[in-house]
């Protein structure tokens, strides 16, 4: 024995079915359902929409594209920056050691003349 909600549910899905077919007909220019079925008119629908899909898509990946872009061109000039920084410094480094070095060299060359001058007054005085 079926109940009423039984024998009703098949119609009332039929029926909304139907609206909904007929609600995207509607949507449709006059001259693009001309001829079509409902299958055909959804089938277009089902095809507009997954075009909007792909085109919405294609625009996300191009932002995301230029956002990965933009921060890699960000990226390289930070550590362009720092390279130059870095080699600055050691520059900087490397001519302080080499004028230590090079006050190093005159002191020994002091000391040895001082040293020369007292062996030779020590022969003189022989």
């Amino acid at each position: 024995m079926r109940t009423i909600s039984q024998a009703v549910l098949p119609a009332a899905l039929a029926v909304t079915l139907a609206l909904g077919l007929a609600g995207l007909a509607g949507c449709q220019k006059k001259e693009d359902t001309i001829g079509a079925g409902p299958a055909e008119q959804a089938g277009r629908k089902l095809d507009q929409a997954t075009d909007k899909a792909g085109h919405e898509l294609t625009e996300a990946a191009k932002q995301a594209n230029q956002q990965i872009q933009d921060a890699a061109k960000e990226t390289s000039d930070k550590i362009n920056k720092a390279t130059g920084a870095a080699g600055e410094e050691l520059n900087k480094a490397t001519e302080a050691a080499g004028k230590k070095l090079e006050q190093a060299g005159e002191k020994l060359q002091t000391k040895a003349q001082e040293a020369r001058e007292q062996d030779a007054a020590g022969k003189a005085d022989k």
